[in-house]
Formats: C-alpha cells, structure tokens, sequence
C-alpha cells in the first residue's frame, strides 16, 4: 500500500521566479531549509532544464575539485544549495558574462549567500534572489492575501476565515513549515523541529562559517528564543553562555543568514531625538520558537502570557511575507521611545507610507492600547495610513482617525 501523496500548497513567489527567468541570466531562490524551495523550482525542471542537487556529496566534491569545469557542462540549469560551495557562483558569473541569456541558471541556497564576503559581488547585477520563508497562512489556504497591500492603502482587509482562541494557539505552535503542518501529533512535530535545528548547528553553519565555539550555537539559540522580539543587548545575551559582545554579533548574524531569526531596526525620522534605537531580534518562523522554548497548547493553558511573544512572531513572519510578494518594497521595523510606548511592527513602503500594527493576545482592546499608535501616526504626518491594534477577536472597532482594533486574521485576507 503506497502512501498518500503530501499536500502541495501553491507558492505565491512562484510567479516572480517565473518573470525573472524571462529576462534574468541567474534567479536564486533563497530561504531556509525545508521551508519548500526544492519542490518550488522542481516545477521548472524540464528536458531543457536539467536539476542537479550539492546535497549529494559525490556531486558536491565533483564541484569542489573544478567548479569552472562543472559549470562548463551546464546551460539552463537548476542547482540546488549553492550555500555548500561558494566558489561555484564565481564559476557561474564567467559563465554568464560570457553568455547573458537570460533564465540560464536556477539556483537555490539555504543560507544568504550575498552576506558571505567570499562571494558577496560575484554575481552582483547578473541575479535577482527571491526569498522563499516557510508557508504563510494564505498560502495554506490557498487565497492571495490583500492585508498589506489594503493596509498600505489605509484599508483593512476582510479576512477569508477567522480563527481565534485555542484554535489560534494552534495555528501559532504549527508555523509555516511543511513537515510540521504535515504533522498532526504536537509530539511529532517537536521531535522534527529538534532534529531540524539540530542538523541546521551541525552541517550548514560548518558551510558558511569556521567557528572555534560551535558547541555554544545551540545554547545561545535558547537564549535567543526566550528573547524573541525584546530589545537586544549582545552583550547581556552573550553573557548567559560565556561569549563576549563581538563573538556574539558573529554568532547571530551566521543564525540571520542561515534564516533562522531576523533582526528589525527601529523606525524613526531625523526629528525624532527619544527613540531607541537598539534592534530586536524575532525567529522567523513560530513552530520553532515554540518548539525552542518549549511552550507547549498545555502550556499556553495554564499560562497565557508565554502566548503574546509567539503570536508577535508569528505575525511578524507573516507581515515579512506579504512584504515580499508585493511588487513595491516594504521594510519592517518597530517603534518604540524612552517613554517606553511602542508599535510592535511598522511598515514603510518605499513611497513612504507607514503602517502601524501593534499586537494584543488578549480578546479585549482599550485606548491605552493605541498610545504607541498615536505617536507613530503623529510622528508620520500625512504618511500615516492606518494603525492597528490586532486582536483575539471576530469585531473591528475604531478607535479615532485611522486606527482600528482588529482580528488578528484580517492578517490573511
């Protein structure tokens, strides 16, 4: 008896892979591991298309030993986890300065290749990278999501469905990746995300980085987890495991580029002389920040305030992938001033526009809530458009000019 075939969700970046293939010498898709990258590009092999994985350590020495040689073999190619040999993409660059058809080269990495110097200018103006996170909920649902798009126009989406309460809990421990939606056992699902994490200290972090401390990497993985989305001090969180304030900068930025946690800088203008300025950093996808803190639906419960850090997470991870399927850029920071009022994520577009979204675990809202809004939106001016408060809740309440209380799944409308 053969078993059933694992549900395919449909990809929202599969349509930008496709527009840069037809006037792109090179399209990498980038994101971390298992989050669905293989089986994206795998649609766009063909006969003329030929896959080839550095997976496969027999391919991957073949690689290694004559990078230029390997190259030399391939046109209109998909190579998968280019992350494992850097000196392939310098190969790939003489390729394509000699021959700039465009679509040649299909590349994915599970590291941000563009960060490692090594290779930081190899193919800098001949490729466009699409970032690929795991599933966001629209994409599970299967409907192209509207809120940010909305959002940014000063609209709020309708949501497609509307989950709250435990059934939001849920959601939340899940995330967006594959083996853990396929997963219906929470116990089953941890043990994927401990296997998971553990294989990503243990193998891809040797292929970007030659760390003296390795031992540690998982350790201050935990210390990070349990300070997912405060204020970041490098030195204090270094400080729990016997690192100083430099080899913990190192040790996180190699956790950024392996999508593992993203770091968010505060918005502020020239005029604003109270904000903070100290970044946060958020894991990028729930599930295994659940799984990392060992919060558990039991757990959430008993105790729901571990819940609000996981749901600002969760949204964040959301928001960042709206913010890459749209056509215009977005950047996302936070707000937060010596008064201690904040917004937990704020949106700029690059034509200016600004959107404020603070998040409450709770199924209540009140006008304190909106302090941090109001000062954003009148730090804004004119280019404020719309400020949340994103609620456990079915109802849509304003709260004066522009600011709304919200459920939380107008998110995926």
């Amino acid at each position: 008896m053969t078993s059933p075939t694992p549900k395919l969700f449909p990809r929202f970046a599969a349509d930008r892979v496709t527009t840069a293939l037809k006037d792109t010498p090179v399209v990498m898709v980038n994101g971390p591991r298992q989050c669905g990258k293989t089986t994206l590009v795998r649609e766009f092999a063909s006969r003329n298309r030929s896959y080839i994985t550095l997976d496969d350590d027999t391919v991957l020495e073949s690689v290694r030993n004559d990078p230029r040689g390997f190259v030399r073999g391939l046109d209109m190619a998909i190579v998968d986890e280019v992350q494992r040999t850097p000196e392939l993409l310098r190969a790939i660059k003489k390729s394509v300065d000699a021959d700039r058809r465009p679509g040649r080269f299909l590349l994915t990495g599970s590291a941000n290749v563009l960060a490692l110097p090594q290779v930081s200018e190899s193919l800098a103006g001949r490729m466009e990278i699409i970032t690929l996170l795991p599933l966001g909920r629209s994409e599970i649902l299967g409907k192209p999501p509207t809120f940010l798009e909305n959002a940014l126009a000063g609209k709020i989406a309708k949501p497609f469905e509307i989950i709250i309460g435990d059934d939001l809990v849920g959601t939340v421990l899940v995330g967006g990746y594959p083996e853990m939606l396929r997963r219906k056992d929470q116990k089953r699902r941890r043990a994927w995300a401990r296997d998971y994490i553990k294989a990503i200290v243990e193998r891809d972090v040797r292929d970007i980085a030659d760390l003296d401390k390795l031992a540690r990497m998982p350790r201050l993985l935990q210390v990070l987890a349990h300070h997912s989305g405060q204020l970041t001090n490098f030195s204090q969180l270094g400080g729990h495991i016997g690192l100083d304030d430099k080899t913990t900068r190192k040790y996180i930025a190699i956790l950024e580029q392996l999508f593992l946690v993203h770091r968010v800088e505060p918005w502020f203008r020239n005029q604003l002389k109270r904000l903070v300025k100290t970044p946060k950093l958020h894991f990028i996808d729930s599930g295994l920040l659940a799984v990392t803190v060992g919060a558990t639906e039991e757990r959430v419960a008993k105790d729901r305030s571990i819940f609000g850090a996981l749901l600002e997470t969760f949204l964040f991870s959301e928001i960042m992938k709206q913010a890459f399927w749209l056509d215009e850029t977005c950047t996302l920071h936070y707000y937060r001033d010596k008064d201690q009022d904040e917004v937990s994520i704020v949106v700029e577009s690059e034509s200016g526009a600004i959107v404020g979204l603070e998040i409450k675990a709770g199924a209540t809202v009140n006008a304190g809530d909106f302090r941090g809004l109001r000062k954003l939106s009148e730090a804004s001016g004119h280019n404020f458009k719309l400020g949340l408060v994103l609620y456990d809740s079915e109802d849509t309440v304003p709260f004066g000019d522009n600011l709304f209380a919200a459920p939380i799944s107008c998110v995926w409308g």
